[in-house]
């Protein structure tokens, strides 16, 4: 291991190297309608003091100790510039475009450079490897952090009546959306003190046997809340699926429109709308 050699190369020629490091990000090209040229030279100069402190221990084990404010540092960055907009590729740009400049500096001031440019190719590989993965595991939690906006923004609960609430459905059932439906729904029972519910599944494409398992238990749980809830929506279809998977649905009462079971709450809530005649 030559990281004595790496060590002083580095030291000895750390502004220079970072110079060239940003120019061969900026050739790589640089997202300058994501990040400006000083956040650019802060970041660059930023991880490569670090590099330095931790390559001067002399081990490239990325899990020792001294390589844990390298490791912060990339993932700080990772994660930023992954709710930024940047692509995995771009990030990664970032740490290996170093590589090269470090490979220059090898040959030409050190007389160990075929040892020193595989020590600094190690280095980096892992480095790479470590801002890439930092990358995904945060792209995948703001993916995730969507998606469920996404739920919630697709399961409102309507107030129709002073203690009638509605929940149009539209689209599949899953656990996880379920969940949602089954909070939101709650929430409002308890906001709101209503006694009536109507789970509006109009614009649920398909019911099987495990979408009407989770419509009771939302159904169940608004019962323990005191409140007693309506399916509306039950097309002629779903009534034939429901009846040939045998789902048995208790003493749920269901309706073929929200309009029905909206009036059917009135009546449960002893409210009589009267027409106007027309004069």
């Amino acid at each position: 291991m030559s990281s004595s050699v790496l060590t002083d190369l580095l030291q000895k020629h750390e502004a220079a190297i970072l110079q060239d490091w940003v120019a061969a990000q900026r050739q790589a090209g640089i997202r300058a309608d994501l990040i400006d040229e000083q956040t650019v030279q802060a970041n660059s100069r930023d991880l490569l003091r670090a590099f330095i402190t931790a390559a001067s221990q002399g081990t490239d084990d990325l899990g020792a100790d001294h390589w844990k404010p390298v490791k912060a540092l990339l993932q700080r960055l990772s994660q930023t510039q992954s709710r930024q907009g940047f692509s995995p590729s771009e990030t990664a740009t970032f740490v290996f475009s170093l590589k090269e400049v470090l490979f220059s500096y090898a040959q030409r001031h050190t007389d160990q450079p075929l040892v020193c440019i595989g020590e600094i190719s190690r280095l980096i590989d892992k480095l790479g490897l470590y801002s890439f993965e930092a990358f995904v595991i945060t792209r995948e939690t703001v993916i995730r952090e969507q998606q469920e906006s996404m739920l919630e923004l697709s399961t409102p609960v309507v107030e129709l009546w002073q203690g009638i609430l509605a929940i149009p459905l539209i689209g599949s059932l899953d656990s996880n959306r379920t969940q949602i439906v089954m909070e939101a729904l709650l929430q409002k029972i308890v906001e709101t003190e209503s006694d009536i519910a109507i789970i509006d599944i109009t614009g649920v494409p398909t019911v099987d046997t495990m979408v009407a398992q989770h419509l009771l238990k939302t159904v169940t749980a608004a019962k323990l809340m005191g409140a007693k809830c309506i399916i509306s929506g039950i097309r002629p279809q779903i009534a034939a699926t429901i009846v040939h998977l045998g789902v048995e649905l208790g003493d749920v009462v269901t309706k073929s429109s929200l309009a029905d079971a909206f009036r059917l709450a009135l009546k449960e809530q002893d409210v009589r709308l009267v027409a106007n005649k027309p004069r």
